[in-house]
């Protein structure tokens, strides 16, 4: 089985080096991830793909890879997806992340680098010497007219792996004073374009939803309130990167639109559309404000259904100043290291909500 040719264990392991850094202690506690937020960030959202995501998680944990967690009392359904102390250095010579010997890390030392990589000389990198020996060439041919590509050309240009640069993004190589994608290596993520329906009424404004199911239930609500202009389909972490297209939707809509959002009740779920928030303000686009009747109604129907959170991240107080006067509220669940799905508010609520006041 080779994890580096499935979507889902490439997310899994791209979140387990943001978590894990370069830290030299070693970790006390083995990685773990929702399944379900794991498929989501992957963009696995077919039934086809999610089937053959789990197929290939339990071929994974059949060889050791992975420890996998089912619902109690379903042992069908899939929980959280494990990856075990045991078998990170496994994980990390499958995709290429290896520590270096003595003789390596004093040629590293010695090498000519191009000034770019001079920082490699003292740097802690636990990264093949192939792979830092193409990016050495490449910004030695690098031209100052080569325009501005999409990641994966780049990756492809370099190191003949179209894939291999969105891997190594999450390493030490990048960060202050060290490579940037746009500045070093003149590419970018290209974020997916964000799907989206066109509402009955022209004079309302536009709602971006979190998650799939969230959106198709606006979107047929929308049908009966006429409340929004266009439904948009942010799926989940990719909306920072897909903030772009709001341009060219907004472009098809008369009149001035404001933007709204309306995610899960988590930490990512607040942070999203702030990013993406700051990023169409530096286009030129609307903030993305949050949707409070849609908040509030989550905090309503939600309140005895939060379930725990375990995310390598805390939350902080002002990550929910964003929503407004419903902030201090919101935080009691954060803190609390606590959840709500935005699916909490379903058809079955919202379609007796046809005179509710939206704005």
């Amino acid at each position: 089985m080779d994890p580096t040719r499935m979507p889902f264990a490439s997310e899994l392991f791209a979140r387990w080096r943001q978590a894990r850094g370069d830290r030299p202690e070693p970790a006390r506690r083995p990685f773990s991830r929702s399944w379900e937020e794991v498929l989501e960030q992957a963009g696995l959202l077919s039934a086809e793909e999610r089937q053959e995501a789990e197929r290939d998680a339990r071929a994974l944990a059949a060889e050791g890879w992975l420890e996998l967690r089912s619902v109690r009392y379903k042992p069908h359904l899939l929980e959280r997806i494990v990856l075990p102390l045991d078998q990170e250095e496994r994980w990390c010579t499958a995709f290429g992340f290896v520590s270096e010997t003595d003789a390596e890390a004093r040629r590293r030392q010695e090498f000519a680098w191009q000034p770019e990589l001079e920082f490699l000389r003292t740097a802690r990198i636990n990264l093949p010497w192939d792979d830092l020996q193409k990016l050495n060439a490449y910004l030695a041919r690098r031209s100052s007219e080569r325009p501005r590509v999409p990641i994966k050309e780049r990756s492809l240009e370099i190191f003949g792996d179209e894939k291999r640069l969105d891997a190594l993004r999450g390493s030490s190589l990048f960060g202050s004073g060290r490579l940037e994608l746009e500045l070093h290596l003149g590419c970018e993520i290209v974020g997916e374009p964000l799907g989206w329906k066109r509402g009955p009424t022209a004079t309302g404004h536009v709602i971006i939803l979190e998650n799939a199911a969230t959106w198709h239930t606006y979107e047929r609500w929308n049908q009966q309130v006429r409340a929004f202009s266009a439904v948009i389909y942010g799926r989940g972490l990719q909306t920072a990167q897909s903030t772009r297209y709001l341009r060219d939707i907004l472009a098809e809509l008369p009149g001035p639109q404001r933007v709204w959002y309306f995610g899960d009740l988590d930490l990512p779920g607040v942070q999203i559309p702030q990013q993406a928030s700051a990023y169409a303000q530096s286009l030129g686009l609307p903030p993305l404000e949050a949707h409070l009747p849609s908040y509030r109604w989550l905090l309503e129907q939600g309140r005895h259904r939060a379930t725990p959170w375990d995310g390598s991240q805390p939350a902080h107080r002002e990550d929910c100043d964003w929503l407004g006067d419903l902030a201090e509220e919101c935080w009691t669940v954060l803190s609390a290291n606590r959840r709500i799905a935005q699916e909490v508010v379903g058809w079955d609520f919202l379609r007796e909500r046809t005179e509710s006041r939206l704005y």
